[in-house]
């Protein structure tokens, strides 16, 4: 099995996530989407030219929701899928909820202006952060009442929920101003305290040299 993704990207970095927690061996090819060109035959699996995309014994598959559900049924090992018809809606509604709503503030706005681009040298505009912030709250606040009082975000076990949830947090806490709006939701800040000790998500850093 091959994954195809950029090593900062928080969608990769799900998949990778899912392979841990399940321990599926794979190999990795590095791509980053927003290089030009891009390599050779990456149009043809992804022609939308994101990533991850998923070759599996020539089965391929991009959309990351749509990958981190085939490993875990594909695969053997504890299902990360809750059981109850409305405990596994409650899953897709939050991958949903952080899809739609809280990636381009948390991690395009928020990380992208205040960590990531005075890393690379690039120009950091402050209107994006604090847009990103006011946009952040009412996506914390949406998880915070839909998330389950019992560990994990639909319940006492983990789920996609939290391995789609946690990359996202990773980068938005990241920033200053990510971890005092994190602050204010006591639950959230409950379930990231449990999630930022996983090792799959430590293994996965892609600041860390295992990552």
């Amino acid at each position: 099995m091959t994954l195809h993704g950029y090593r900062h990207s928080v969608y990769a970095r799900i998949a990778r996530m899912v392979c841990a927690e399940k321990s599926i061996a794979y190999a990795w090819v590095e791509v980053n989407p927003f290089a030009e060109p891009l390599p050779d035959g990456f149009l043809a699996l992804h022609p939308f030219r994101r990533v991850p995309v998923l070759v599996h014994d020539g089965f391929v598959l991009y959309e990351t929701a749509a990958i981190a559900r085939y490993l875990d049924e594909a695969f053997p090992g504890s299902s990360l899928q809750p059981a109850d018809p409305r405990d596994r809606a409650r899953m897709t509604q939050i991958i949903a909820i952080i899809d739609s709503y809280g990636y381009w503030p948390m991690v395009r706005q928020v990380f992208a202006h205040r960590v990531f681009r005075p890393r690379t040298g690039e120009p950091v505009d402050e209107a994006q952060i604090r847009a990103g912030l006011q946009a952040s709250h009412k996506v914390l606040d949406a998880l915070e009442r839909l998330a389950a009082p019992d560990g994990y975000l639909t319940g006492s076990a983990l789920s996609l929920a939290d391995l789609h949830a946690a990359p996202m947090l990773a980068y938005f806490t990241a920033a200053e101003e990510g971890r005092a709006a994190l602050a204010a939701y006591p639950g959230l800040s409950g379930w990231w305290r449990t999630m930022r000790e996983r090792q799959s998500l430590q293994a996965t850093d892609p600041e860390s040299p295992a990552g």
